[in-house]
């Protein structure tokens, strides 16, 4: 299996404003100390804002936080909401479908069955699970958090 670059910068998104808990952070920031695109990110911090994942918060002394505490945000969750539903081959999608085994084979099951064990996985965790080795993230990302 293989997340999008958006789950990924979703996942970092979250995980960045999760070090910096009390604080605001602002797109810019984020996107120079993971070195990605900025404008990238926009859309990523769109969409996790929509998603009720970060809190937006427009003007002078604006930026984003997250919208729950970090032990409230579940991995699996985010993944599910920034990818969509896991449906690797064609046979899952019946408008696209064009094999000709689709109702003969069994591998459909199998991969619907590892799909559902791959995000069960990341059920288990919590982002505050992700954010265990704070200092160390902190240092590796160069900012200061609240360390308590």
């Amino acid at each position: 299996m293989q997340l999008t670059y958006h789950t990924d910068y979703s996942l970092r998104v979250l995980i960045y404003l999760a070090i910096r808990q009390d604080k605001i952070a602002n797109i810019s920031e984020i996107a120079t100390r993971y070195h990605i695109s900025r404008n990238h990110l926009v859309k990523v911090v769109h969409n996790l804002a929509r998603g009720g994942f970060i809190v937006s918060h427009r003007g002078k002394g604006g930026g984003i936080e997250l919208a729950r505490a970090p032990s409230k945000i579940n991995v699996g969750e985010v993944i599910r909401y920034t990818e969509g539903p896991l449906r690797p081959v064609e046979c899952f999608n019946l408008e696209r479908n064009h094999c000709i085994i689709t109702n003969a084979c069994g591998l459909a099951d199998v991969i619907l069955e590892a799909c559902d064990n791959f995000l069960a996985t990341f059920d288990r965790y919590s982002l505050a699970d992700l954010i265990s080795h704070r200092r160390r993230l902190s240092k590796a990302l160069m900012i200061s958090a609240n360390l308590n």
